[in-house]
């Protein structure tokens, strides 16, 4: 019996995200906190990572609870300025199989299933749904679609994530916040965030434990005929944890599956868990104008195939 050959893909890219909020009268800052390193794994390999602020500020570097790396700024001896810039650039290598192969534990494949004991601890937080309540209206999407998937796990979670990224219309948003699923099952359309969480609470009301992720998604190619969303900014999607493949990531925005071009910088139970900046300033309650943002992702090498 012949052995199916596979095609590993490795890039090397440049990540370069500008921030700049903008005010009308000078105004002093509070302490701003950025998730912009990206989560490292035997995928996603880090080679260079700079941060800078204008005016300067102080950094240090912390692990939230979920092993996330964050800075911290402090802008304690920074004079009062009508703008403040943050510029972060770094480089990573970012390998990925054509076909990615998951292999899911015998008693995991056909759906329903039960987490082996030893793991449950560790995910109860994540398989519980994020709302007190859990919305009628969501569970019955979720159901009525794993119904048609029938028993197969794989299937289940694929055609969730393919019926999100098919039905739904993308629209992205740069104010903070995130629809409710049942807004944005109503309104049909929405941002990356909001089709992630959408998905992560219809999975997680089927009983899988999923998390929120944050991060980058780059195609040179496809952005630029407009054929993934979210691209050339901060992207958001999903890992879904299934025995004996691990965490597998979703992104159903684009209808993907373990992307070899998706950028992980931050994963969390919750999006507030997972916000890529924020921070504060002291000044009249009028004083802000405005927030630019830029991300250009260069790639600075030819991809490698193997």
């Amino acid at each position: 019996m012949s052995v199916p050959q596979f095609t590993v893909s490795t890039d090397l890219w440049q990540v370069r995200h500008v921030t700049r909020y903008r005010y009308a009268k000078p105004v002093t800052f509070g302490p701003h906190r950025a998730m912009f390193r990206p989560h490292e794994s035997n995928d996603l390999r880090l080679t260079a990572f700079e941060i800078n602020t204008n005016p300067v500020s102080v950094h240090h570097w912390l692990h939230d609870v979920f092993s996330n790396s964050k800075v911290i700024m402090n802008f304690d001896s920074a004079p009062p300025s009508d703008c403040l810039e943050i510029t972060c650039v770094f480089n990573v290598v970012r390998s990925s199989v054509d076909v990615p192969v998951f292999p899911i534990a015998a008693s995991a494949q056909h759906y329903p299933f039960n987490y082996p004991k030893e793991q449950i601890p560790d995910l109860l937080a994540l398989i519980r749904p994020e709302y007190d309540h859990p919305d009628a209206a969501v569970n019955e999407w979720a159901n009525k679609l794993a119904r048609a998937a029938g028993d197969d796990t794989w299937t289940v979670l694929t055609t969730i994530n393919n019926t999100i990224h098919k039905s739904l219309a993308y629209k992205r948003r740069e104010e903070p916040g995130i629809q409710t699923p049942r807004q944005t099952l109503e309104l049909g359309a929405g941002s990356c965030r909001d089709f992630a969480i959408l998905m992560i609470e219809a999975v997680r009301q089927l009983g899988f434990a999923a998390r929120f992720v944050t991060g980058y998604l780059y195609d040179p190619v496809a952005s630029q005929n407009g054929a993934l969303q979210g691209t050339g900014a901060t992207h958001a999607w999903v890992q879904v944890f299934l025995p004996g493949a691990g965490w597998i990531e979703f992104d159903p925005t684009n209808g993907l599956i373990a992307s070899g071009n998706l950028i992980r910088t931050g994963v969390a139970r919750t999006p507030s868990q997972a916000i890529p900046l924020d921070g504060s300033f002291k000044g009249a309650s009028d004083a802000f104008i405005g927030m630019d943002v830029d991300v250009q992702i260069l790639a600075l090498a030819p991809t490698l195939r193997s």
